[in-house]
């Protein structure tokens, strides 16, 4: 072999080792690679903890002590309805809770309107079924409230029409009648109405209202319970916090309700309870239904007289139980016209109380029964709403002639659904309360409807220490000598602070007088008489408890300064 050829061959030998290595080098890499990636991987994962409104989350952790701790509050909730996306969970607190809504879809007073896309029949339902039917499909709101009853009217009609007058004066406007009555609360009669000829809402209610028989035309709205959605009813349990919180064992020395009637605006109440048994003095089902006791019914009387294994706050009062609130899936719900009928039944039956746990939007109607029903005496009290930090206001607790009672826990805190606002007067215990349920069990629930049957209650001490005390006397005295809670002074979360049935019993003076309303089968228990000085009472001074000139509102002085 040449030199020559020799070095050929060996040019030819260094390549091919060159190449099997360069070969080798490569796939050792990629190999390399792959492991690097099974084992080590680099992925970017978004955080799964979700945002949560600040005013939620710092209180969201301690909602409920023990074991019943409710869990972490999501986000959102996307509502097919309308398509919200509201911090609380729609159907946590109540299944029936108002969503929220944005602010380009509120009125002047916060109530929210129909949004794109969403019918103006005030269902909320979609309004995609409608696109091709003649309506515009634009994004401007339709000033139609979502809160009402679709198609449905309450109309303040001439009270000289017979019952014939007022069918023919419906059937003209494509209307039928439903129901109307007088009433004398308000000396207005009143009509409950429904569209029959598929006329657009707004349309008709023009028509209508421009007819010379009638003086007024609005929604027929939509009112719910209060409540959190309750669990399977359970023995009973005597542990109740809420006793020692609003110090009703010192109270009950002085006071037990005896000869008060309070008229408790609700669902059916389970008088043969027995927690109940025998305070359960009237009942009205302004709903002319054939339901039977519901939960929510029982548990706010409960909250107020019970007096068997548990202790209600006023365990001697009487009750007008009136049954405004029906429907036996999910929670029960109300409407202006029943409310209206309710509240009339309670002025006229000799109520000095009413209690009312439920909530829902501005409402013509029903502030005019309200300012009637203030007007003759009345102590009105309501749940605050569990609708959460970012609500508007709810009514009728935002009423001024109203007492609004938000919720608290065992440690104080505010329960994460209760509203806030300038209109809440105090707070009382409202989270995981020990109460009767109907077929004589009990439940554990949670609302600031409870809050608000504490509250009631405690007002029922103080009629009985003095029947003559004036509802806005009565309300002063609950707020000077509420125990302040929060930040110090009045707040929007606990009002004046939390009540002290004590407390307050013990600044009323006492007038001994037989009440002229007072049952003669109801009577003071024998202890009533008896008095327990406590140091540290405040006393206050009281406003006249009775003259001529009794104004039945709210006194401007006791009311917030923005009210």
């Amino acid at each position: 072999m040449t030199r020559k050829s020799e070095s050929k061959l060996r040019a030819a030998a260094y390549a091919s080792v060159g190449a099997v290595l360069l070969l080798a080098a490569s796939l050792g890499v990629e190999v390399a690679q792959a492991q690097a990636i099974m084992r080590t991987p680099t992925i970017s994962v978004p955080s799964r903890i979700p945002t949560i409104s600040p005013n939620i989350a710092a209180r969201a952790a301690a909602v409920a002590p023990g074991p019943r701790a409710i869990p972490a509050i999501p986000h959102t909730t996307t509502i097919g309805r309308v398509g919200t996306t509201p911090v609380l969970p729609y159907a946590r607190y109540s299944p029936n809770l108002y969503p929220s809504c944005s602010a380009p879809y509120r009125d002047g007073d916060g109530e929210c309107l129909a949004q794109p896309n969403a019918g103006g029949d005030g269902t909320g339902k979609s309004g995609k079924k409608s696109a091709g039917k003649g309506r515009s499909n634009n994004n401007t709101p339709v000033a139609v409230n979502l809160r009402s009853f679709a198609n449905e009217f309450v109309a303040e009609i001439d009270g000289t029409l017979s019952v014939t007058e007022a069918d023919e004066l419906a059937r003209r406007h494509g209307l039928s009648r439903i129901a109307s009555e007088n009433f004398p609360l308000i000396g207005a009669t009143f009509g409950l109405f429904r569209i029959t000829d598929g006329r657009p809402f707004e349309t008709a209610r023009r028509e209508f209202a421009a007819d010379g028989s009638v003086r007024s035309v609005q929604p027929n709205f939509r009112y719910v319970l209060q409540d959190q959605k309750a669990g399977t009813p359970t023995e009973g349990d005597p542990a109740q916090y809420a006793l020692a919180k609003l110090r009703l064992p010192q109270a009950h020395t002085l006071a037990h309700g005896a000869n008060v009637t309070v008229a408790v605006i609700d669902s059916g109440i389970d008088a043969k309870h027995p927690e109940l048994s025998n305070s359960v003095s009237d009942n009205f089902d302004a709903l002319g239904s054939a339901e039977g006791p519901h939960v929510h019914g029982t548990g706010i009387a409960g909250a107020i007289v019970a007096h068997a294994k548990l202790m209600g706050s006023a365990p001697e009062a009487r009750i007008i139980a009136i049954r405004a609130f029906g429907g036996t899936t999910g929670g029960a719900e109300s409407s202006s016209y029943i409310i209206l009928r309710s509240l009339n039944y309670a002025a006229e039956h000799g109520a000095q109380i009413v209690n009312m746990s439920f909530a829902g939007p501005k409402d013509a109607v029903i502030e005019r029964a309200i300012a009637a029903t203030a007007a003759r005496g009345l102590v009105l009290i309501a749940a605050a709403g569990n609708a959460g930090a970012k609500s508007p206001p709810l009514y009728p607790a935002a009423n001024p002639n109203v007492i609004a009672v938000s919720a608290t826990d065992q440690q104080d805190r505010l329960f994460p659904a209760s509203n806030r606002g300038n209109y809440i007067a105090l707070a009382a215990p409202g989270v995981d309360i020990f109460l009767p349920a109907p077929d004589g069990k009990y439940q554990m629930t949670s609302g600031t409807s409870f809050s608000a049957a504490y509250v009631s209650g405690v007002a029922a001490l103080l009629l009985e220490r003095n029947y003559t005390l004036k509802p806005e006397a009565l309300r002063m005295t609950l707020a000077k000598t509420a125990r302040d809670l929060g930040s110090p002074g009045r707040d929007d979360l606990f009002g004046d602070g939390e009540a002290d049935a004590f407390a307050a019993v013990m600044a009323v003076p006492a007038d001994n007088a037989t009440p002229v309303a007072a049952a003669s089968g109801t009577t003071k228990r024998e202890d009533a008489d008896k008095r327990r000085d406590e140091p540290g009472i405040r006393a206050i001074e009281q406003p006249s408890l009775s003259s001529a000139g009794d104004k039945a509102a709210i006194s401007q002085a006791d009311r917030p300064a923005t009210r």
